[in-house]
């Protein structure tokens, strides 16, 4: 398969194959003429670090799940303990993502939002820059 057929089976742009070639994510044989050549195996990692990617685990966590799932000494745990801490930043990201939220609807609220100059948003967003906040 080339890379256009193993980048549509995958679910993942050639570009992205690529640079995880250059990264050391996978590493396709060569053809004698220097094309790659991907094994099922290759393409097996590529679908599992689309997932993952698609999960928004980094590229270093991809990196460590791929270890832990070619190990097959690994201990559950350690993948538990990798998704958990993931879990932990998504978590903190929707609790900000609220808060801003909340914030910016309060703020649409309180503005008349007609043709007078004064504007609460405005406001907020220049009482936010003169405290560098």
């Amino acid at each position: 398969m080339n890379i256009g057929e193993v980048a549509k089976t995958a679910g993942i742009p050639p570009k992205t194959i690529r640079y995880y070639e250059e990264i050391g994510l996978v590493r396709p044989a060569r053809d004698t003429n220097g094309y790659r050549v991907f094994r099922d195996s290759d393409i097996h990692k590529l679908a599992f670090l689309a997932r993952s990617r698609s999960l928004g685990f980094s590229i270093e966590d991809c990196r460590t799940l791929l270890a832990l799932y070619e190990d097959q000494s690994r201990a559950s745990a350690d993948v538990k303990k990798i998704a958990q801490q993931h879990l932990s930043r998504i978590e903190g990201k929707l609790a900000e993502l609220t808060s801003m939220r909340e914030t910016l609807a309060h703020l649409v609220d309180c503005c008349a939002g007609d043709g007078r100059p004064d504007c609460p948003i405005l406001s907020d967003l220049a009482a936010g820059a003169k405290t560098g906040s």
